[in-house]
């Protein structure tokens, strides 16, 4: 039996995924979660042997979330499932501890398969993210301007283009506002941009930042 968490800040997602896999005699979810803080305490609680999440909830990233429980049960795997499909989503998801990235648009049959193929220990990328993250890295070449930016800059790139607040950044991510305004002007540096509205148009232009 394959102990299932469900992370996700929409409460009919969270009713419809329990739906589908109360139909199947392998899988059981455990516990669900609408927001990253309350899912890490219950994955101490429950101890789920996957944890399906989603990227842009409230508070913690589903980036930082994900570093969180492999930190907290190295044993947890985790899949993300999302509504972004390209570049840098997927990569940077795998590099934080995801053992699986789906998007919502995958059919049942897929997400079944995921969650059985990385709670056997192994990986599972959807087909069509799976090939544009080999075109993206094919002759070395960045498809986005994002590809050169560490993970932790990611994940404060993508708390700024949600309209967070500095001292907000540095709460969601447990670091002191100095450290964020540090990883904040190496964004600003990297991408070429002056501001807070420059990088936050510059991420919207690409999807990033954008509801999920």
């Amino acid at each position: 039996m394959i102990r299932l968490m469900i992370v996700d800040d929409h409460e009919l997602l969270r009713l419809g995924l329990r739906q589908i896999f109360s139909e199947y005699h392998d899988v059981e979810v455990v516990a669900e979660a609408g927001e990253g803080e309350a899912a890490v305490r219950l994955c101490r609680e429950v101890k789920p042997d996957v944890v399906i999440l989603d990227i842009s909830l409230p508070g913690l990233s589903g980036f930082e979330l994900t570093r969180r429980l492999k930190m907290g049960k190295p044993a947890v795997t985790v899949l993300a499932l999302s509504v972004h499909d390209s570049s840098p989503y997927p990569q940077r998801m795998m590099e934080a501890g995801a053992s699986g990235y789906v998007t919502k648009g995958c059919s049942v049959s897929e997400l079944l398969q995921a969650v059985r193929t990385v709670a056997k220990g192994g990986r599972h990328i959807g087909a069509a993210i799976a090939q544009k993250m080999i075109l993206n890295n094919m002759d070395g070449q960045n498809r986005t301007p994002f590809d050169n930016l560490s993970s932790r800059e990611m994940e404060v790139l993508v708390l700024l283009a949600e309209g967070r607040r500095l001292a907000e950044i540095a709460d969601a991510m447990h670091l002191s506002p100095k450290t964020v305004a540090t990883y904040k002007y190496r964004i600003f540096e990297k991408l070429e941009t002056r501001n807070d509205v420059e990088v936050t148009r510059l991420a919207m232009r690409y999807g990033i930042g954008a509801p999920a």
